[in-house]
């Protein structure tokens, strides 16, 4: 996929992020759209801040949550992803102060999500792209959301990416199979931190736990 967005974008995305949770994080207060936001990040786009946590040289997943569609122009779904992920993602308690210092913002800029079109469930084997392609996975009133850089962390091949998606909306891992499941898939521009307040790259790389 062509890059969308420039290194200088990513830069500007990620410490608006950064600032915005430790901001709300220590004072409960949402930053403001910056008054030198370029004009292109003021359109509508998806995305998704992560918040993860560093042991060592290792990382664990301490928040995740976004905008998949774009109903919002991508630096307020910045700024709202970033609340959210930091003190609203189910999974987690809230962050707290001390754990700031600790904490690597990344963030995935999303393309529109597509629904995928194929003749029959094993089709997707072949479509759906470890690394290029998010997954979305529906039935229903039951969605299930994993990012494209989700399968290469983790080392998954296509079929064990299809199985999670479906965990992910609360399906049997074989649901992908079910006629009525329908697959979205979108693709991602990905920056954030090489370390906690560190220097914001494309396409960063932390080993989990």
């Amino acid at each position: 996929m062509p890059n969308a967005f420039s290194d200088d974008d990513g830069i500007f995305l990620v410490k608006l992020a950064r600032k915005t949770v430790d901001e709300y994080v220590t004072q409960m207060r949402k930053s403001d759209i910056p008054e030198n936001t370029p004009e292109h990040l003021k359109e509508k786009s998806g995305v998704f801040v992560t918040l993860n946590s560093t042991t060592g040289k290792l990382v664990s997943l301490r928040g995740c949550i976004g905008r998949p569609y774009p109903s919002q122009s991508l630096v307020e779904a910045v700024i709202d992803s970033s609340v959210d992920s930091a003190v609203n993602d189910p999974r987690f308690p809230p962050v707290t102060p001390k754990e700031l210092d600790t904490i690597i913002v990344d963030l995935s800029v999303l393309t529109p999500p597509k629904r995928i079109e194929y003749s029959k469930p094993e089709d997707l084997l072949n479509i759906v792209k470890v690394g290029r392609d998010g997954l979305i996975a529906i039935q229903g009133m039951r969605r299930g959301l994993l990012l494209p850089q989700v399968p290469v962390d983790w080392n998954w091949n296509t079929l064990e990416y299809l199985e999670h998606t479906c965990n992910k909306a609360g399906l049997p891992k074989d649901a992908w199979k079910d006629p009525k499941t329908e697959f979205m898939s979108f693709q991602a521009e990905i920056f954030g931190e090489e370390k906690p307040r560190g220097n914001v790259v494309r396409s960063p790389s932390h080993p989990k736990c």
